[in-house]
């Protein structure tokens, strides 16, 4: 891990983006920081190779934008980018990979990332990226966003709406916004009590909520547990797909988010 001395950024402008750079790559860090350091409105304040060292350096910097790679030894979408925005919640992370999995992006996205976009993009792209995040915008570049459409716009499954959980945990999620309580649960699963309580404990930290009541919440509000009408999928008026609770609403539209715009990538 690297934080970088007052005196790296001293000609940066006093209101400069500050940015961490998390890649496991040196060489990606290094072109990274080179492509920044130009520009007085962009101060890079550190650099991290692992997915811990980026935690610390956003509990300790608080930087306008986190930059990382999904590939992160110790990365996990579910919990990386939830914990960033704890420790920092003015923080916007940008996701800057060149994975371009449909799971990996929606993951990340209701994780609360700002941003998803591709290594390909061209260099004055993650700069205007960059700015843009830190002013509050959502930016994915055209092709996440086409393969995010793409995804929102089939009939919605379980899998997709909570891509942390494994197929048994969305069992037991779907099961406890019905109503059922542990002994239910187990019984109808052939399960141990003690097995479902501790499947449940794992639903609450990957769904980043503190009781059932929450968990009920998110649930429902993607429509598990209750039944709709016939062909009905999680969408609310205006034509927007809830993702989840806590991360409101997200419409599919020519930049994938309503109000965001797209750089090449």
């Amino acid at each position: 891990m690297r934080r970088y001395p007052e005196e790296v950024t001293a000609e940066a402008q006093p209101d400069a983006v500050t940015v961490v750079l998390a890649d496991a790559q040196p060489v990606v860090r290094r072109g990274l920081h080179a492509l920044l350091s130009p520009s007085a409105e962009v101060a890079v304040t550190g650099e991290a190779a692992s997915a811990r060292e980026a935690l610390a350096l956003a509990t300790a910097t608080r930087p306008d934008v986190l930059v990382l790679d999904v590939e992160l030894p110790g990365f996990q979408a579910g919990v990386t980018i939830q914990e960033i925005n704890r420790v920092s919640p003015s923080t916007a992370v940008l996701v800057f990979t060149a994975v371009e999995d449909e799971h990996a992006i929606l993951a990340a996205m209701w994780a609360g990332a700002r941003g998803y976009v591709l290594k390909s993009c061209p260099g004055d792209g993650i700069v205007r990226t960059i700015r843009g995040l830190a002013t509050g915008e959502v930016i994915l570049g055209p092709r996440v966003a086409d393969k995010l459409i793409g995804q929102l716009s089939r009939e919605p499954r379980n899998q997709q709406l909570f891509p942390e959980l494994t197929a048994r945990e969305r069992e037991v999620l779907e099961l406890i916004a019905s109503g059922m309580r542990n002994v239910a649960i187990a019984a109808k699963l052939n399960l141990s009590p003690k097995t479902v309580s501790n499947h449940i404990s794992i639903i609450f930290s990957k769904l980043n909520v503190s009781d059932r009541y929450e968990a009920i919440e998110v649930a429902r509000r993607a429509r598990l547990g209750r039944p709709g009408p016939p062909g009905h999928s999680p969408v609310v008026p205006g034509g927007s797909v809830l993702l989840a609770g806590r991360r409101g609403v997200v419409t599919p539209g020519a930049a994938a988010y309503a109000g965001a715009r797209s750089v090449r990538g």
